[in-house]
């Protein structure tokens, strides 16, 4: 007849086998652990990578809004300067509404400049600086400490805190000042 199986003999290949079943669970879950690190690993750097491209391009937008922005502004600024020359040359006997309505679109363009972050560098009486001013000529006097500008001959500008076009300015020197003597 047929002879039992031995109780404790099953019971032990039964537990060998769950022993080896479990460990080869754990290795599976180590390998999967560590692949799983793996992609969060390459999912943070690109997600990093994206935020970086983000601002990149995002910094390459502005730059190029600024760039524009300043081409549109040298030509507003051309045209409100030449209103400006008109206006302080026209004799006050012309139409006097006319000159009144040329005055207030002068008035608006200067208000859409300055909004767009566009402010004068005031140059006469303070010390000459060469990032705002650029000088073309110097003039001897005792009026103006040295170095200080002492008139304006084209107006200088700031856009958004930064030189948008230098002012060309005379800047005072001492008369008693050294000379440079000629070789002979």
């Amino acid at each position: 007849m047929f002879s039992k199986p031995d109780n404790k003999k099953v019971d032990e290949e039964k537990e060998a086998n769950y022993t080896k079943k479990v460990a080869q669970l754990e290795t599976s879950l180590k390998e999967k652990t560590k692949l799983e690190e793996t992609y969060l690993s390459q999912l943070r750097y690109a997600q990093a990578d994206i935020e970086n491209l983000q601002k990149h391009i995002q910094k390459r937008i502005d730059e190029d809004v600024t760039k524009e922005k300043a081409k549109l502004i040298v030509q507003i600024l051309t045209i409100a300067e030449e209103m400006d020359l008109l206006l302080d040359k026209t004799n006050k006997a012309i139409n006097s509404s006319l000159l009144e309505g040329m005055k207030m679109v002068r008035k608006k363009i200067w208000k859409v400049i300055r909004c767009e972050g566009l402010c004068p560098i005031e140059a006469k009486g303070k010390l000459f600086d060469p990032h705002m001013h650029e000088a073309l000529q110097e003039i001897e006097t005792c009026d103006y400490p040295e170095g200080t500008v002492v008139q304006e001959i084209r107006k200088g500008y700031l856009l958004n805190g930064k030189v948008f076009r230098p002012s060309l300015v005379k800047v005072s020197c001492s008369p008693d000042s050294v000379k440079v003597e000629k070789v002979n």
